[in-house]
């Protein structure tokens, strides 16, 4: 019989310790998103991942909030963030930093997410829009274009759910 782990049996460090345990060189940036929610499980996703710092860009919704913190589980406490009026800011903040800006988007001339992961050292993620996704703006700043593999009928994936794709990818390399 299969039986779930306990919490004391998953280890998991405390958010003091989350907050200063090493992290992956990744930066990811939420241009435009509008979903609380959406916003919430990023922020999940990137503790999950011990991303060193999410960008929430524009009219992103940013903590504190209610829906963002029910669907983040405390995620907001433990995961470095910064807001910018534009996503043009968050891209020259992680540039400055040294980072390979990477807008993960449908495109031509994108990388593949299969031969994307390790490829650049220092990597800041451009996610975009529910509807619109990546905005012309972060393109045209983008040193490269990921694009997921799909096989299916439908053009794309939840934002939320392409985070979780691509940083496993990113860091499973």
């Amino acid at each position: 019989m299969i039986q779930r782990k306990t919490m004391d049996e998953l280890g998991r460090p405390s958010a003091e310790e989350q907050r200063a345990a090493p992290k992956h060189p990744l930066i990811v940036i939420l241009d435009d998103v509008r979903s609380m929610q959406n916003v919430g499980s990023v922020f999940r996703t990137c503790d999950a991942f011990a991303v060193e710092e999410l960008y929430l860009c524009g009219y992103t919704p940013q903590p504190p909030h209610r829906d963002i913190h029910k669907t983040a589980l405390g995620a907001t406490d433990t995961v470095a963030w910064r807001h910018f009026a534009t996503v043009n800011e968050a891209i020259a903040a992680a540039r400055a930093k040294g980072y390979t800006i990477a807008a993960v988007e449908q495109a031509h001339n994108s990388i593949s997410l299969t031969g994307a992961g390790g490829r650049y050292e220092r990597t800041a993620l451009v996610f975009g829009n529910e509807v619109t996704g990546v905005s012309d703006a972060a393109l045209s700043l983008a040193d490269a274009c990921i694009e997921i593999p799909q096989w299916g009928s439908k053009h794309s994936l939840n934002v939320s759910v392409t985070v979780g794709v691509v940083l496993w990818e990113m860091v499973r390399k």
